[in-house]
């Protein structure tokens, strides 16, 4: 067996956000969010579960912390939830909101922890969405607002920052599919969202260099790769347009400042024309620090002129592989080509796995430890092929295992566990499992 060896400033991190893991829903003075509205309608979440509880991270903040440092884990990528902050939004502060993120961030750094924070991760307070969410501008100055107060708190001792966890999803699921939070179901609307999304990125950054704050900032995409089911010219064609919709829509206006033209040639088409001022993708692609992205899985498409866009999911390939517990199918490589894309095509930007891992079905044996060796493999074989782009000149400069903890899966309630720490959910025990103790290794010797 040969050994893999990571650059030595490598970042090995594990990730979660705040709606999923903290709990106190609605304790010392937090407001409602979008996910809590959402949960609590009938229907709208697996077994009608939600995450009024979860993992009560934000009591048990500690423990984690402790199973952090057992694990090695260098940095910690971690949500901050808006309303918990602002519970209106905007206007009143809630002080006892950030001195819960100040506790929490401070004692990760007394164990040597790194924060790495991410301002939004899709819990949008709900009288924000009573004034039309997203779709509305002044969202934008709301959030830079918001921003704002975390920066001053937190800028002087957290060194990576991510201003927005994958607005690919908010506006596709949330605003198109309805099946997130906050449930809309119109094309336009998830355009407008995913417009309004990166302008207010684009002016967290801008007021995050204005406060000459020593620390790095990006954004983090949800990206696959997208394979062409065929050589043919048509299976390329779809590709490379399903690609465009769902990567370069939002890597190219921050990256190129300008929205990628097969993507709005289809839009018009639909009559869908997107209009906003001239300026806005100015500030949507200033300079950032790295380009972030999750990855779990890989597409593969082919073109069908019977699909409304033209193209869809080559199923009879997506067949012959090995798949998760989300039905997602394992295919390593495509992180490699993801990564070498990247590199060439957006001029050899520093890049961070923001996320990466896998849910399987995983219980505790009769010897009390949870042998999760698909997720080991899983996790050996991704991180093999980020090895590999490295080697081929990649600046990929960090890892965040998603997750740390089994939590709340949105949709699927608890039914889908990522966690390389177990968790029940009854009692709220944690248990590292051997995913946990194996990436504890990688991270002591920098590879394995």
């Amino acid at each position: 067996m040969s050994k893999i060896t990571f650059p030595k400033d490598f970042i090995w991190g594990s990730a979660t956000a705040a709606y999923q893991i903290e709990g106190a829903y609605n304790e010392d003075g937090k407001g409602e969010s979008i996910w809590d509205r959402f949960s609590h309608t009938p229907g709208n979440i697996a077994d009608g579960h939600t995450g009024d509880v979860a993992c009560d991270h934000y009591h048990r903040y500690e423990e984690d912390i402790k199973i952090m440092k057992e694990i090695g884990i260098k940095s910690y990528r971690f949500s901050i939830s808006w309303p918990r902050i602002f519970p209106e939004g905007t206007g009143k502060l809630n002080q006892k909101g950030l001195d819960f993120y100040k506790r929490l961030t401070n004692l990760l750094l007394e164990n040597g922890i790194m924060p790495a924070i991410t301002l939004y991760h899709w819990d949008l307070p709900q009288k924000l969405q009573d004034k039309g969410g997203w779709k509305n501008r002044d969202t934008t100055d709301y959030f830079t607002e918001y921003s704002e107060v975390i920066f001053k708190n937190l800028g002087d001792i957290v060194p990576i920052w991510f201003t927005h966890n994958e607005p690919g999803v908010v506006s596709l699921l949330g605003h198109f599919l309805g099946i997130h939070a906050p449930g809309i179901k119109d094309l336009r609307t998830s355009l407008e969202v995913s417009h309004n999304l990166l302008l207010s990125h684009g002016k967290a950054v801008k007021l995050f260099r204005e406060m000459n704050i020593d620390a790095q900032i990006g954004i983090a995409l949800n990206l696959s790769y997208h394979y062409p089911a065929s050589e043919k010219a048509e299976d390329i064609e779809a590709a490379e347009l399903s690609f465009s919709l769902a990567g370069r829509w939002y890597l190219d206006p921050v990256l190129k400042g300008r929205y990628p033209e097969n993507a709005l040639k289809l839009y018009k088409k639909k009559g869908i024309e997107l209009s906003f001022p001239e300026d806005d993708l100015k500030l949507i692609s200033q300079p950032i620090d790295f380009i972030a992205f999750n990855n779990y899985s890989s597409e593969f498409i082919k073109y069908d002129p019977s699909s409304e866009s033209g193209f869809s999911p080559a199923n009879s390939i997506l067949e012959k592989f090995e798949k998760t517990d989300m039905g997602w199918i394992i295919y390593p490589e495509g992180l490699y080509d993801l990564l070498m894309l990247l590199d060439k095509d957006y001029g050899k930007p520093n890049i961070v796995i923001s996320e990466n891992g896998a849910a399987f079905k995983d219980e505790i044996g009769s010897n009390g430890k949870i042998e999760d060796t698909k997720r080991i493999q899983y996790l050996k074989d991704y991180l093999t092929q980020a090895h590999r782009a490295i080697q081929d000149g990649v600046n990929l400069k960090a890892y965040y295992l998603w997750s740390l903890l089994d939590n709340f899966e949105w949709a699927y309630g608890y039914n889908k566990r990522f966690g390389i720490v177990h968790v029940n959910f009854d009692t709220l025990e944690r248990k590292i499992k051997d995913s946990g103790y194996w990436y504890k290794e990688v991270i002591k010797n920098n590879g394995f």
